[in-house]
Parts: structure tokens; C-alpha cells; sequence
């Protein structure tokens, strides 16, 4: 290498900490120059933010550079370059969202934090907003059906955030935000190393004080939200004994509907609010029997309190829930080809709810489920590696049932991957809890006795990593089938004064094809591109049909570009989503439809610029640069009271245009 590169190197290094370290690798070869020795510096290619596992399931991880490439405030805003994952507005009232995975909604996505179910009943329709992207060092992304280990509620798939961790590099960081539509944040976590105890504080807090009706209909296109949470985590590790444990709390606040900015006119403004407060905490213990084999006995526990009050114009709906999780696990590597692993666990659940419609009603659910589970898996170098987990469950509602799941690997060589998957899924549906932003509508909410949830999933991928202009193109196909034996229905359709929440009267399932390619065009460049097909479907009274407000297909198209000393980094992604069926529409007084009978395939364009400096990172960015929104987000806003308000017709943006900024700055942390 030239001198004098050493000498440009050296001098940069000196003055600028470099972010993200696999940029840079240093050797221990030296040059020495005029009685100074400098270290040779050699710059190695990018790392691709999300990563698919050599897992024997069809599992992704989205790290923290992935994560880096958006502003991330929250979880549901992780998954923007994400081909796989949906998030999608439930209303356009009250801001819930959820998550969509292979064509279906996310309560059929089991939902861990650090491997532990969380985010159940009355927290899952705003939970995307209940974890800050700061906070987060990465999220799993397991397809189809999963692991028995961790229950087995699992359906179309898993996805498990994995928080910053108190035994992480010691210092802190802090992250400040703001955007066009008047939401600030501020974020911050820290840690400390006490010997062999570590500890660490995540704060954050956020405040949306705008009123912003950009389509003037008199309502907020987007709730105003304010929100506090804190969290402490403790770690100890010993030889043979391993803990982590934490507390959290939460106190957000929401408020929608008509104000006197948004309708000054009105004198009965039709008012939405919910107040939220949620206490939780977790324990895991690791007994470490003989390293050598990985046997090994674990215990993990967590438990929350959620209490939700909530008003939606006359509407009150109040839920107090409880939850209780328990799991004991043991694990042995039997010979260097099977391994072993089997447990007990315990969930229970406790929901008091109470709901004033035109009179007030009072329910209580309990149930308390025992389980046990055995997994067995056999790997042959990797090559060929085949798990099959069993699990048996009592639920004090439904009864005793059984859980089989089979996953199989096959890599014949480094360029390609085959995996097949089958297994079946159960979910006890909190129906009210789960679905309470529905009460924002005009129309009668009608809750049948609804029974247990149960679906069989199938799957099969193949990915490969073809050599290619000394780069490797990142190929993966994948095809997966969900069948409903039981399930939920949310019913527009039976009848256009009512929205049912009704058990399945015949066939429902869900296909869902996908591929996606990514290759590394030049150093620092990364192009990803990807398209999805869904065919979703169900039967709505005594008919089978496309189930509503569900895009046909989905194009993804990312570009990140990172320059060589790593001072800049630009990242855009374009998303195509397709258009689809809407309920069917109804006549309203004045002869017309409420709304088409389906809605157009729109995209979105977000794009984001990063600065790197020694300590910290500013960056800038704009979401929906395309300006496509969902005019009339809610029907029948100008008369709110009336049976023809509907605000649960989303299909696609509520607002324009939003542009951001942000800092990022590290105390004793490398970028």
C-alpha cells in the first residue's frame, strides 16, 4: 500500500471515531514511517443489514444497522425496507396498527420480547407503538409455523425484539426527533458495569401536540399521542448461573376525534380517548449443568398489568387485564447430532372488562393454560438438519390439545438452501380487547360466542447465494400456506348495520408466494428487490370471498449507500402495494355508495440521509414522499353520531407528506 495512503488513513482516524465496525479491520501488520509506526488499515466490505439465518426454520434477523436505515420510532416503523412484514392503520380514529405476515393479520403473529410472549388482548391493536426503535438491538423474523418452545399460539409466523442489553458497552446514548406533523421524541438508555452485576435504563418519551386534518373533514387524520416508558434491566453471569430480569412502565395518552381546531363549529364534537397504563416484569435464571454437552436448565418468568379506558364519543369501554407467564426448559446435546429439548410452561389470563354502549355491561374472562412440550432435533453438519417438536395443552375454556410441528433443512452445498415446514396453531381469540378501536363505528357491534382459534401452515423456501463479479446474489423464494380449521372473522359484509365478530362457517386460508433478491452493486452499495403475491380468503355469509382491505400483492425496492470512510450514509425505499376488495358498500340516504367496491393499488417513496461524526449522527428523512393518501379515511364524518360513521375503512396512508430530523449522540459508546 502506498505511504502516503497510510498517512491520509491515519489522519482521518485520528479525527473522525468511524461508525459500525465491520466497515474497518485493522491488521497487525505495520509501516513505519519517519520513527512513527502506524497500524495498516484495510476496508472490508459492508455487512447487510438484515441477515437470513442458517437456522433450520425460515427465520430472519433485522439488526441495528438495518433498523438505522429509517427514523424507527417505534416497532410498527421497523419494517419499512422489510419485503416480508406489512404495517398497516386498523382506523383512522384512533391510530391502531398491526402487523400483517403472509396475508394475515398479526394476532396470528406470535409476539415475543427477549423470547417471552408479550403484547396479549387489550395491548396487542397498539403494541407497534409500545417499543421504541432506539430501544431495540434486533428483531427475529420466523415464517410459518414455529418452535413449540415458545408456545403454541404461533400461526403464520414469530417475531421476537431483542432489547439493548445492560451487559452492552458501557455508556450512553441519546436520540432526539422531530417531524412536519408536530410529533417530537427523545430517547436515551444507559448502562452500567457493577463487576459482574450490569444494569441499564431506557427512557422515552414522545408528544404529537398538532391537529392536523389534512383532508378537512373535521376530524385528526392521526391521533394526538403522549407517552412516557421506562424501563430497567439487571444482568449477572457466573460460571454456572446466569440472570436477567426488568421492570417496565407506560403511560400514554390518546386523543382523536373532532376538536374545536379541527370543527370549531360543532358544539357536540364526537371525541375519541384512551388512556393506557402498563406495568410488566421479567426474570430469567440459566443454570449451566455441563457446558461441554449444552445442558442446561433454564427458568423464565414474566407477568404484566394493562389497564385501558377508553371513550369513543358516547362509547366507554374499560379493560383491566392480567397476565401470567411460566416456563421451565431443559436442553442436552445428546451426541453431536441430536439434540434434545423439552419443557413445561403455564399462561394465564385475566380480563375485566366493561362496556357502555347504550347500557353498561360488565364481563370477566379467566383462563389458565398448562403445557408441555419435547423437541428433538438432528443436525447433520449443517448440511441436513431436521427438528420436530410436540407439545399438549390444557385450556381451562377449550380443553386438552395437541400441537405437532416438523421443519426440515437441506443445504446441498454454500449456493443453495431448501427448507420445508408444516405444523398447526391455536389461539384463544380476547375478541373485544383485541378489536375495541371497532367501537368507533357507527355501526352495532355483535360479538358471537366465539370458539377457539385453529389453523394448520405449510411452507417450503430455497434460497441462494450465487457467486457472482466477486459479490454474492442473494436469492430466496418461498411459498407458504395457512388453512383455517377455526378462526375469527371481523364480518362487514352479512349485514350493513352491523360488524360481527363471528366464528368461521366454512372455508378460510391463505396463499402467499414471495421472492427477493439483494446484491451488494458496488462497495457500500446494496440494492434489494422484492415481490409478494397474496390470495387471501374467506367465507363471509355462506360465501367465499376475498377478504377485505388486503393488498393483492406487494413490490419492494431498497437502495443503501454507505460511502467508503463511512461519514455518509443514503438509504431510499420505494413500496408498491397492490389494490384490493372493500367490504361490500351500502346506500346511504342520498342514494349513493359509502365507498367503491375496491381500492387502488398506491406506492410510497421514504427516503433518508445520515452524517457520521466522532460522537454522534445527525440525520434527515421523509416519509409518503409521494403524497398518495386515502382521501376519505372516515366515512360519513360529517355526521359522526349517525350509523353511517365509519372510520375503520383503511386501506392505504391517512396523511401526506411527513419530513423529519433527528441526532443521535453517544457517551462512551462507538457509533
Amino acid at each position: 500500500m502506498n505511504i502516503h495512503i497510510y498517512k491520509v488513513l491515519a489522519c482521518v482516524l485520528a479525527t473522525f471515531s468511524l461508525p459500525q465496525n465491520e466497515l474497518l479491520a485493522q491488521t497487525d501488520s505495520t509501516a513505519t514511517i519517519k520513527d512513527q509506526t502506524l497500524k495498516e488499515v484495510m476496508v472490508v466490505k459492508r455487512r447487510s443489514g438484515t441477515i437470513k439465518l442458517r437456522n433450520v426454520d425460515n427465520a430472519s434477523l433485522i439488526t441495528g444497522q438495518e433498523l438505522l436505515k429509517a427514523a424507527c420510532c417505534n416497532l410498527g416503523e421497523s419494517f419499512t425496507t422489510n419485503p416480508s412484514v406489512d404495517v398497516n392503520y386498523s382506523d383512522a380514529a384512533t391510530g391502531a396498527k398491526q402487523i400483517k405476515l403472509l396475508g394475515l393479520s398479526g394476532t396470528y403473529v406470535q409476539m415475543l420480547t427477549e423470547n417471552l410472549p408479550n403484547f396479549r388482548g387489550a395491548a396487542a391493536p397498539y403494541s407497534l407503538g409500545y417499543i421504541p426503535g432506539p430501544w431495540m438491538k434486533s428483531i427475529m423474523v420466523s415464517k410459518g409455523a414455529s418452535s413449540v418452545r415458545n408456545g403454541y399460539e404461533s400461526i403464520t409466523g414469530q417475531i421476537n425484539v431483542d432489547y439493548l442489553k445492560p451487559e452492552d458497552e458501557e455508556g450512553a446514548t441519546i436520540n432526539l426527533y422531530g417531524n412536519t406533523k408536530s410529533k417530537m421524541e427523545a430517547n436515551a438508555d444507559g448502562n452500567i458495569h457493577l463487576g459482574k452485576v450490569n444494569t441499564e435504563i431506557l427512557g422515552h418519551y414522545e408528544n404529537d401536540w398538532g391537529h392536523h386534518d389534512d383532508n378537512g373533514d373535521g376530524f385528526l387524520d392521526q391521533p394526538n399521542v403522549r407517552q412516557v416508558n421506562l424501563q430497567n434491566r439487571w444482568q449477572y453471569a457466573g460460571q454456572t448461573y446466569i440472570f436477567h430480569g426488568g421492570l417496565g412502565l407506560l403511560d400514554e395518552q390518546r386523543d382523536g376525534g373532532q376538536t374545536h381546531h379541527t370543527a370549531p363549529h360543532v358544539h357536540n364534537p364526537y371525541e375519541i380517548g384512551l388512556k393506557t397504563r402498563r406495568y410488566e416484569a421479567h426474570m430469567k435464571h440459566a443454570f449451566i449443568l455441563d457446558a461441554e454437552k449444552g445442558t442446561n436448565v433454564a427458568l423464565m418468568a414474566s407477568g404484566s398489568l394493562h389497564n385501558l379506558e377508553a371513550l369513543y364519543g358516547k362509547k366507554t369501554y374499560d379493560v383491566d387485564e392480567k397476565n401470567g407467564y411460566l416456563q421451565l426448559m431443559f436442553e442436552t446435546n445428546l451426541t453431536k447430532l441430536h439434540n434434545l429439548s423439552a419443557g413445561l410452561s403455564l399462561n394465564h389470563d385475566y380480563l375485566k372488562e366493561k362496556l357502555n354502549v347504550t347500557s353498561e355491561t360488565q364481563t370477566v374472562t379467566k383462563e389458565t393454560t398448562p403445557g408441555a412440550y419435547l423437541q428433538y432435533t438432528l443436525n447433520i453438519n449443517d448440511k441436513i438438519v431436521a427438528m420436530a417438536g410436540l407439545r399438549a395443552d390444557h385450556s381451562s375454556h377449550y380443553g386438552t390439545f395437541v400441537t405437532p410441528r416438523l421443519h426440515l433443512k437441506y443445504a446441498p452445498s454454500d449456493v443453495l438452501t431448501l427448507r420445508v415446514s408444516a405444523g398447526k396453531g391455536y389461539r384463544t381469540p380476547f375478541a373485544l380487547a383485541e378489536n375495541n378501536y371497532l367501537l368507533a363505528s357507527g355501526r352495532t357491534l355483535v360479538v358471537d360466542d366465539l370458539k377457539q382459534e385453529e389453523a394448520w401452515n405449510y411452507g417450503i423456501s430455497a434460497a441462494w447465494s450465487i457467486p457472482l463479479a466477486d459479490k454474492l446474489l442473494k436469492v430466496n423464494a418461498e411459498y407458504y400456506y395457512t388453512h383455517f380449521l377455526q378462526q375469527m372473522l371481523i364480518d362487514y359484509d352479512s349485514n350493513p348495520q352491523q360488524i360481527r365478530l363471528a366464528n368461521l362457517d366454512g372455508k378460510s386460508y391463505s396463499h402467499t408466494f414471495q421472492v427477493d433478491v439483494s446484491y451488494p452493486v458496488v462497495n457500500g452499495l446494496e440494492l434489494t428487490a422484492a415481490y409478494r403475491l397474496n390470495d387471501v380468503r374467506a367465507t363471509y355469509g355462506g360465501e367465499l370471498r376475498e377478504k377485505p382491505l388486503q393488498s393483492k400483492y406487494k413490490g419492494l425496492l431498497t437502495a443503501s449507500y454507505k460511502t467508503p470512510l463511512g461519514l455518509w450514509q443514503f438509504d431510499a425505499t420505494f413500496q408498491l402495494n397492490g389494490g384490493g376488495r372493500m367490504p361490500d358498500p351500502y346506500q346511504k340516504t342520498d342514494g349513493t355508495l359509502s365507498w367503491d367496491r375496491r381500492f387502488p393499488a398506491y406506492g410510497q417513496l421514504n427516503a433518508q440521509v445520515t452524517r457520521w461524526f466522532r460522537h454522534f449522527s445527525v440525520y434527515v428523512g421523509g416519509e409518503n414522499l409521494t403524497g398518495y393518501r386515502q382521501e376519505n379515511s372516515i366515512i360519513g364524518a360529517s355526521d359522526p353520531w349517525g350509523s353511517e360513521f365509519e372510520p375503520t375503512m383503511v386501506w392505504g396512508p391517512v396523511h401526506g407528506r411527513m419530513f423529519y430530523a433527528g441526532i443521535r449522540v453517544n457517551l462512551g459508546k462507538k457509533l
